[in-house]
């Protein structure tokens, strides 16, 4: 069974930066797109980076320029470089493994809080 586990989160100043990591565990199968989304309180999830197998990466407007998303295919493992951290910022951040034949795969959320 396929396990999808966020690590990194905590809380920071304004201007900060924090590295999430998401690592799957319970397959030696590849994932065809890794994607980082984050969900604040009272309002929708929203898709924050992905990256696809060919290392395709988009970002979403508020967060390009200052967060990097990167991965590691031999480890199963996606990153989130997050930089100049904004108290918007704030919410739980999931990430989602999708395998080529588009089943997903959800970890459990980490929490991140930027505020001084």
């Amino acid at each position: 069974q396929v396990q999808v586990v966020e690590s990194g989160g905590g809380s920071v100043q304004p201007g900060g930066s924090l590295r999430l990591s998401c690592a799957a565990s319970g397959s030696s199968s590849s994932f065809s797109t890794m994607a980082w989304y984050r969900q604040a309180h009272g309002k929708q999830r929203e898709l924050v980076a992905t990256t696809t197998s060919g290392g395709t990466t988009n970002y979403a407007d508020s967060v390009k320029g200052r967060f990097t998303i990167s991965r590691d295919n031999a480890k199963n493992t996606a990153y989130l470089q997050m930089n100049s951290l904004k108290p918007e910022d704030t919410a739980v951040y999931y990430c989602k493994f999708t395998r080529w034949g588009g089943i997903g795969y959800w970890g459990q959320g980490t929490q991140v809080t930027v505020s001084s």
